[in-house]
């Protein structure tokens, strides 16, 4: 039987994985979160812990269907992204604190903030397949960037974000009419203009929180998606990896938002995962293709021992200001 084809896989398998993400979404949005409210350190632990277990099944059948390297580069693909996108809590975290987002709205900006994802890094993961298609020597090019990217993180200083001062906020402020309080969980009311009466669409800070958070991932996209190239050039691996990363992470948001300062280390892991990969990008060049399981175990035993470390080293100086 002849299947129609998209980048390389048939459709119906890039249909299973659009059903199961829009089946998530719809549970997530229409039975779980239906309602505006909190959600606590274990609401999140739990979210997160399902949509890990769907993402592991869901590379399970990868592996099944696939072959056992198709399933390992899902994996480390998963992976990386997950530990990769880390940073991004950081961002999201002092975007809703500038908008002074109440907590029971974050979810909202979250969820939708995920469609935008879904959409984003399909476009970049289809450009970059495109690329490596046809111009196969751009892999030297995110091998490269991948390892400067990792030698700037590793030796760049520890410097105060202020997101009021981004250059991309003071445009959307000057050529979009914002409300000047929040209006539920709406990202746009009507209301009146001047004293002319006449009632227009206007933005609330929550679609600027929105809007920030769609760029910050952009940004964080520019990393992570050479960074899974480099681990397989799969469109499909590459793309439904990522996808799952990110919901899951979405998810975890809240428990780790709530701790962000016991990952102060983490960034040196992260920084030595990219030189890691854009290393093994040259290597595979000239010697040939690593064992998958190598890239897996040692990405995990970076990512691990980042956050072994800076739990260790926030916890002796908290009891060093304790102390004194």
């Amino acid at each position: 039987m002849v299947f129609l084809e998209f980048l390389g896989k048939p459709v119906w398998i890039w249909l299973v994985f659009v059903g199961i993400v829009l089946t998530l979404l719809v549970l997530d949005l229409g039975v779980l979160n239906r309602k505006d409210h909190v959600i606590g350190v274990g609401e999140s632990l739990k979210l997160s812990a399902f949509y890990i277990a769907v993402a592991m099944l869901f590379g399970g059948w990868v592996w099944w269907s696939m072959g056992g390297e198709a399933g390992l580069q899902y994996y480390t693909g998963f992976f990386v992204e997950k530990s990769l996108s880390l940073d991004n809590v950081f961002v999201i975290s002092l975007i809703f604190s500038y908008f002074a987002v109440p907590r029971e709205l974050q979810h909202r900006v979250l969820f939708w903030g995920i469609l935008g994802v879904i959409v984003l890094r399909g476009l970049m993961i289809g450009a970059g397949a495109a690329l490596v298609s046809e111009f196969h020597w751009i892999l030297y090019v995110f091998g490269a960037f991948l390892l400067l990217t990792g030698i700037k993180m590793l030796f760049a200083k520890d410097e105060e974000t202020d997101i009021g001062e981004n250059a991309a906020l003071r445009f959307l402020k000057s050529k979009i009419r914002v409300t000047d309080r929040f209006h539920g969980h709406h990202f746009i009311v009507k209301q009146p203009v001047g004293d002319s009466g006449v009632m227009r669409w206007t933005a609330t800070p929550l679609l600027l929180a929105l809007i920030m958070v769609e760029l910050a991932d952009l940004v964080f996209a520019v990393d992570s998606v050479p960074a899974i190239f480099a681990i397989t050039t799969d469109p499909y691996l590459v793309y439904t990896s990522n996808i799952f990363a990110i919901l899951g992470l979405r998810a975890l948001y809240f428990a780790l938002a709530a701790m962000v300062h016991r990952f102060r280390y983490l960034k040196y892991a992260l920084a030595l995962v990219l030189v890691f990969i854009g290393g093994k990008i040259f290597y595979t060049q000239v010697f040939g293709k690593p064992d998958p399981l190598i890239a897996l175990g040692v990405t995990f035993a970076l990512i691990g021992g980042g956050v072994l470390v800076s739990l260790w080293k926030t916890s002796r100086e908290t009891k060093t200001a304790a102390a004194e």
